[in-house]
């Protein structure tokens, strides 16, 4: 009796577990707002500088261009795109290496770029994955047939067929709002204390706003890379510190045969950890197979001294689980994105639905209506990855334009 009472229980920790993901999944598709900035006009006459080129800096962007408002982009970096990127060399189709999939209903895509109605026009590979295996170090099962159609039945997914989301973003939304990003340009102190805001930057540069927009990701604000004055409160810092932001990379390799299944989930202490056919549902003579690391799993593989030495034991790995077909099948060919470790990055994503409710509002408040923040972590309407990004970017804008002291 209380075996089975033990197992009603797991059950039942289960469902609440899966009903909490599927509201910030494709379920999510009811969180989505009716309009969003992009439906809306604005009358602002004050400057606006915006912290970080990534998807949802470039959104609240696209919203300024548009009302023709007084905007500068400052970005860390020598590009826009944040962790989006694509490669275009490795195989015959392009390759996301940086965000990868579609997390939210299709339908997502027309909320993000501001088209009305249900026909979408991007192709899209539905993610129903049909072989699949797991590995514990020591034997690699196939996972049954059931699991897959569950898994994409009630978490389903998708992938670009032909484009990534580099594109998407770049032809959608960046494109308008290029020639308003000053690169090399990290932002290390905001000083809000007087009526406009001071921003200084790495290389002594200091740049003046009525209000700003700071998108830089979470994993920037947790390493306090840039100060502020006054300092953010108690319940601001607990709550920057409390998200779950892993370390990570990602590798794209190229095999001259496909020995592997659609995806295998490799067993993870923290963060974690799996293989995935890159080329899955696309239109290619390429064989890619994808390596996903996050977490403390990271740890056996940034003790090593390059990338070689990385990719010989993801190698060696495969090898264990393939008797060998990896080493002799390798082209040598590959690449390796470690977002964890770059220094404007410092980590790979968030999972909102794993957050504190307290701790993602907290993450929304402005610092005296001058102040405001954005990025995937604070989108309030409960999507995930670069939608998210895009959405809170444009939820952000708006609030920053009508907010009144």
């Amino acid at each position: 009796m209380i075996k089975i009472l033990n197992k009603v229980f797991i059950v039942i920790i289960l469902l609440i577990s899966f009903n909490s993901c599927l509201q910030w999944a494709v379920r999510a598709k009811g969180k989505l707002p009716t309009e969003t900035a992009l439906h809306k006009t604005y009358d602002y006459n004050g400057k606006v500088i915006i912290i970080g080129a990534g998807a949802s800096g470039l959104a609240a962007a696209k919203v300024l261009e548009k009302n023709n408002i007084d905007y500068t982009i400052l970005e860390a970096t020598d590009r826009y795109g944040g962790r989006l990127k694509k490669d275009t060399i490795l195989a015959d189709f392009p390759i996301d290496i940086g965000a990868e999939w579609l997390h939210s209903a299709p339908i997502t895509l027309n909320k993000l770029k501001g088209k009305k109605g249900d026909n979408i026009d991007e192709e899209l590979i539905p993610y129903h994955l049909d072989r699949t295996a797991s590995w514990d170090g020591k034997e690699l099962k196939i996972d049954p047939h059931w699991q897959n159609n569950f898994m994409y039945y009630f978490l389903s997914e998708s992938k670009f067929k032909n484009t990534t989301w580099y594109d998407f973003v770049n032809e959608n939304i960046a494109n308008t709002v290029l020639h308003k990003i000053i690169y090399n340009s990290p932002v290390v102190s905001i000083d809000y204390s007087n009526n406009q805001v001071s921003l200084n930057t790495l290389n002594d540069k200091i740049y003046k706003a009525d209000r700003v927009l700071v998108t830089v990701p979470i994993g920037i604000l947790k390493s306090d890379k840039i100060s502020f004055k006054p300092e953010l409160n108690k319940n601001k810092k607990d709550a920057i510190e409390d998200i779950t932001y892993h370390p990570g990379f990602k590798v794209a390799m190229k095999f001259s045969e496909k020995f592997y299944p659609d995806a295998i989930t490799c067993k993870a202490k923290n963060g974690e950890k799996g293989f995935y056919d890159m080329a899955f549902g696309k239109e290619t003579q390429s064989n890619i197979l994808g390596f996903l690391c996050t977490g403390d799993e990271t740890e056996n593989y940034d003790q090593l001294n390059s990338k070689k030495e990385i990719i010989d034991q993801i190698i060696d790995e495969l090898d264990q689980m393939f008797n060998g077909k990896a080493s002799a099948s390798f082209s040598g060919k590959y690449i390796l994105e470690n977002w964890g470790s770059y220094e404007f990055t410092n980590g790979t994503w968030t999972q909102a639905f794993q957050e504190k409710k307290s701790n993602l509002k907290i993450l929304n408040q402005p610092l005296d209506n001058k102040v405001y923040f954005a990025g995937e972590i604070n989108d309030p309407y409960k999507q995930m990855g670069v939608p998210g990004a895009i959405l809170s970017g444009y939820f952000a804008i708006d609030k920053l334009l009508t907010d009144h002291k």
